[in-house]
C-alpha cells in the first residue's frame, strides 16, 4: 500500500474550524488577557461545547472521540493564535484527563472524567515538586493510609509546584510517595483530589517569562483526607502511569511548539514581505531569505516527526520514542524559529506591539515542560543504544 502524508478530510475540517475559530473569538482579546496576566475563562468556556477539551477522549467517556493526530492539530492550530490556551488545554487533556483515562475505575470516569471531557471541569496534574523536577523519583510528597470506624482514609501532605492550571482546574491528578518497594525505591502512586477538598490549597502563582494568561503555581496538601475511592488505578501504580502520561504529553508540547514556530514564520513573511530597506522588501536580500528558508525547512520537519508520533499512538504501536523526538526537534526548532523571527523584525521584533517577541518567549517553556531537551536527549539515547541506568 503507498504511502498517504495527506491528512483525512475530517482533520483538515478539524483544522479549519479551530483556525476560523482562533480568528473570529480569540484573536482579539489575546494581548489583553497577556498584558493583564488574567486567565481566559471565558474562552476556555467556549471549548467545552465545541468538544475542544476532550478530543482524543472516548464519547463513552464524556469526550469528542477523535484520535492523536486531531489532538495534535488542534493544540497547533491554538498554540498559532495564542500559545497560553494552548497549554491550558493540552494540560486539561493530557495531563489530567489522560490518567483518568488511562487508569480511572468506571465508576471514576463517570464521577470525573466526563465533566472534565465535557468542558464542565478543567483539568491539572501535581507532579512536580521543590526538589522533584526532572528527578519525580523523588517525590517527597506522601500519601500515608490511615484505618477509620468507616473504612479509612488517605492523608496527604506536601506541596507541588509549577503545576499548570493551578487555581483554575476543579479535579487534581497528583502523585504522592505511599511507602518503599523491597529494593528501597520509593512507591509513587496516583490520587485524585477535588479543588474543594479539606487540607488542600493553591499556593502562589508563579510570575512567568511567558504565557502570562495560563496559571501556573504551587499546589499545597495539610493533612488533606481523601477517600479510597480517590486513589487512581493500583497502589504503587503510579511511577508507570506517570511514564505513559509523559510519552503523551510530548506530543501535545511538540504540537504547540510547532504552532509557535508556523506562527513566527507567518509574521516573518508577512514582514519581510512588505518592511524596505535600500529601496527594496527585506525578504529580497540573502540574509533574511535564508534564515525564512531555515524556519520553513525545519517547521516543516518538525510537523512531520510530531504527526508521525501521533499517528503511532493512534495505531496502538510504541511511539514513546518517537515522542521524544519530535518533541526534542520540534521545542528546540520553536526557539530557534522565534528568534529568527524577532532578528528579522530588527528593532520592532523586540518591542510588544508586534507579536513575535512573545512567540519566542512562549516558544522557551516547550524546551522545559513534559521533560527538559536534555531529558529527552537522555530517553532517545537509551533507546537507541537499547541501554538502561542499572
Amino acid at each position: 500500500m503507498p504511502v498517504d502524508l495527506d491528512l483525512s478530510p475530517e482533520h483538515e475540517l478539524l483544522r479549519r474550524t479551530i483556525r476560523d475559530f482562533a480568528a473570529r473569538e480569540v484573536e482579539g482579546v489575546v494581548e489583553e488577557h497577556e498584558r493583564e496576566r488574567r486567565f481566559p475563562t471565558d474562552i476556555v468556556a467556549m471549548l467545552g461545547p465545541m468538544g475542544l477539551l476532550g478530543i482524543p477522549i472516548p464519547e463513552e467517556e464524556g469526550g469528542a472521540g477523535l484520535d492523536t493526530l486531531a489532538y495534535a492539530i488542534a493544540i497547533e492550530e491554538l498554540a498559532r493564535v495564542w500559545g497560553s490556551l494552548a497549554l491550558i488545554v493540552a494540560a486539561h487533556t493530557s495531563l489530567g484527563c489522560g490518567p483518568l483515562h488511562l487508569a480511572g475505575s468506571p465508576q471514576q470516569k463517570e464521577r470525573y472524567l466526563v465533566p472534565m471531557a465535557q468542558g464542565h471541569v478543567l483539568g491539572a496534574y501535581g507532579l512536580t515538586e521543590p526538589e522533584a523536577g526532572s528527578d519525580s523519583g523523588g517525590t517527597r510528597t506522601t500519601g500515608r493510609w490511615e484505618e477509620g470506624p468507616n473504612g479509612g482514609q488517605w492523608l496527604l501532605n506536601g506541596r507541588k509546584r509549577f503545576i499548570t492550571n493551578a487555581g483554575q482546574a476543579g479535579t487534581y491528578i497528583v502523585t504522592a510517595r505511599t511507602g518503599s518497594r523491597d529494593d528501597g525505591s520509593p512507591e509513587i502512586s496516583g490520587f485524585i483530589v477535588e479543588a474543594d477538598t479539606p487540607g488542600f490549597s493553591v499556593g502562589r502563582l508563579e510570575e512567568k517569562m511567558g504565557l502570562h494568561a495560563s496559571a501556573t503555581g504551587e499546589l499545597l496538601f495539610e493533612d488533606c483526607r481523601i477517600s479510597a475511592d480517590q486513589l487512581l488505578g493500583e497502589r504503587g501504580g503510579g511511577w508507570k502511569l506517570f511514564l505513559k502520561i509523559l510519552d503523551g504529553g510530548r506530543i501535545s508540547i511538540g504540537a504547540m511548539a510547532l504552532g509557535l514556530a508556523q506562527a513566527a514564520l507567518d509574521a516573518s513573511i508577512v514582514y519581510a514581505r512588505e518592511r524596505r530597506q535600500f529601496g527594496r522588501p527585506i525578504g529580497t536580500f540573502q540574509g533574511v531569505a535564508f534564515m525564512v528558508a531555515d524556519m520553513s525547512t525545519e517547521i516543516e520537519a518538525s510537523r512531520q516527526m510530531v504527526y508521525r508520533a501521533a499517528w503511532l499512538k493512534d495505531q496502538g504501536r510504541d511511539y514513546g520514542l518517537a515522542a521524544a523526538q519530535a518533541k526534542l526537534l520540534a521545542s528546540e526548532v520553536s526557539q530557534r524559529a522565534t528568534n529568527n523571527a524577532v532578528q528579522i523584525h530588527g528593532g520592532y521584533g523586540y518591542v510588544e506591539e508586534y507579536k513575535v517577541e512573545r512567540y519566542l518567549r512562549d516558544a522557551k517553556l516547550t524546551e522545559i515542560g513534559e521533560g527538559t531537551s536534555q531529558i529527552q536527549r537522555l530517553v532517545i539515547g537509551r533507546n537507541v543504544l537499547d541501554l538502561r541506568v542499572q
